[in-house]
């Protein structure tokens, strides 16, 4: 039996692996698809953006370097003070040089600042080639069809074979089998938009104007690859999955919504998605949890889906891998949800506010008026990053600098805390070199570090939980009550 199955061997449920097999767990993925790579996943219908935070998360388990390199990406820059690229809201580019860092509290300079342009195939292959090394295995061509629980264990099914295990995980999708399958309510909005995403020979392209476009009829992207376009029609989600995706329908659409006569000659691959926004209103029923997109969808505007569900598999791996080892306090699994759940509330509504934008009506047009205004000044540029970067990530765990997400501080010898954090493990810094600590880490199991930093913001100690989270600060409560706490 598996302490942990995973359903969904995509980003979230291979991070996931990673994490859970880090802390010694034994771990199982099934992935109903048996070729881990097509077209959908590389270069370029492929393409995703990683946030900082997701950069973050990335760097602080030494999986940045080959991220960068399996994306093609040169080095990140050792001492990063500013972001390169920032995307858009609505359909507004923004300027990265708009951003003014000093608004975003408790930051200092870090290899992750930046986002990532990346693909589906590369950031797959980086979390796979982690998880096993680990000991996670992966069962490709496995489709879960079923399962039974109890307080004990769960035994997932999967066409005639069994899988026993002490926990599920479903991270299988937005149309998850296992959210189904275990009963989780499933709460949200229905869709304005069908939009469409294709690869095709376009006659001519010189009609189509680059980058986001915002029309009366909706909006189109004309993406630098060649015949890579995506539309949105707002006719209320009723074309999404319902009719074949044939080159006179896309033709149609794409002509309408652009207000051009452009014309497709040929449609490689095509497909479409709606921005039906829900989530489940619990993230765990007994034995089961979910994670990425089983646990919320919306639409891909902003590119946000991946990064919210890295940011859910980087709170629940060590939360659950403390439970399975025994060790874990009492309700810090449920943290999970308390946490992310927000999170990703925040997130739809985030999603919600840019199709209302984006409506082709007088109403909604007079607001992208105005939203524009705001957007080309600097602190409307700096409000957008602080929200989409996962930089500004707090959770509500105290004052000042705990709850939020850790800056990289930088120790006197050189150290960084994201290398630190890398084993998954806890880690307390001590920047005056006063050890009566030391014991109190030592007996929670937390990495102890007593030296000064280049720029300690003013603290004496810090408590870093394994995800990267300020746990507990000089001057903020008692520095055991937070490890009883968390540990």
């Amino acid at each position: 039996m598996h302490d942990v199955v995973i359903a969904g061997a995509g980003p979230v449920g291979l991070f996931l692996a990673g994490e859970l097999a880090l802390a010694g767990s034994s771990v199982l993925v099934l992935e109903k698809e048996a070729d881990p790579h097509s077209a959908w996943r590389t270069m370029p219908l492929g393409m995703r953006g990683l946030s900082g935070g997701s950069a973050e998360a990335f760097y602080r388990r030494g999986m940045l370097v080959p991220l960068l390199a399996e994306s093609g990406m040169p080095p990140a820059e050792d001492e990063q003070v500013r972001p390169r690229w920032i995307g858009h809201f609505a359909g507004t580019s923004l300027d990265p040089a708009d951003v003014d860092l000093s608004a975003l509290p408790y930051r200092l300079p870090s290899p992750a600042l930046d986002g990532i342009m990346t693909s589906l195939d590369a950031v797959e292959t980086v979390l796979a080639e982690r998880a096993v090394k680990l000991g996670a295995e992966i069962r490709r061509g496995v489709a879960v069809s079923g399962l039974v629980q109890d307080d004990e264990h769960v035994v997932v099914q999967a066409g005639a074979d069994e899988y026993p295990a002490r926990w599920l995980v479903g991270c299988d999708g937005g149309r998850s089998t296992v959210r189904r399958l275990a009963g989780f309510s499933f709460a949200g909005t229905e869709p304005q938009l069908t939009g469409y995403v294709a690869l095709a020979t376009i006659a001519d392209p010189e009609k189509l104007s680059p980058g986001f476009n915002l029309t009366p009829d909706g909006m189109y992207v004309s993406m630098p690859t060649p015949g890579h376009f995506g539309v949105m029609d707002f006719d209320g989600g009723t074309y999404d999955r319902s009719q074949p995706l044939t080159r006179e329908h896309l033709q149609a659409v794409l002509r309408r919504v652009s207000g051009t006569d452009v014309t497709l000659d040929e449609v490689q691959l095509a497909s479409s998605f709606t921005d039906r926004a829900k989530q489940t209103t619990e993230y765990r029923r007994g034995r089961v949890l979910l994670a990425g997109d089983a646990a919320h969808i919306h639409s891909p505007l902003g590119g946000q889906g991946l990064n919210l569900g890295i940011g859910d598999a980087m709170n629940l791996g060590w939360k659950l891998a403390a439970t399975v080892r025994g060790h874990a306090p009492d309700g810090l699994l449920d943290t999970y949800a308390t946490e992310r759940h927000p999170v990703g509330a925040k997130v739809l509504g985030w999603s919600r506010a840019q199709v209302a934008i984006m409506r082709p009506d007088p109403h909604s047009r007079a607001i992208q008026a105005v939203t524009r205004d705001l957007l080309a000044t600097r602190d409307g540029t700096t409000y957008v990053f602080a929200r989409t970067s996962g930089l500004s990530l707090r959770y509500d765990l105290g004052d000042e600098l705990v709850g939020h997400n850790a800056p990289d501080f930088r120790l006197a010898d050189g150290t960084r805390l994201g290398e630190l954090l890398q084993d998954g493990q806890g880690v307390a810094l001590d920047f005056t070199a006063d050890d009566r600590l030391r014991d109190a880490a030592a007996r929670y199991r937390v990495q102890y570090k007593a030296i000064p930093a280049r720029d300690d913001l003013g603290y004496d100690a810090v408590l870093v939980r394994p995800d990267g989270i300020v746990a507990w600060a000089s001057g903020h409560g008692s520095f055991e009550d937070a490890l009883s706490r968390w540990f």
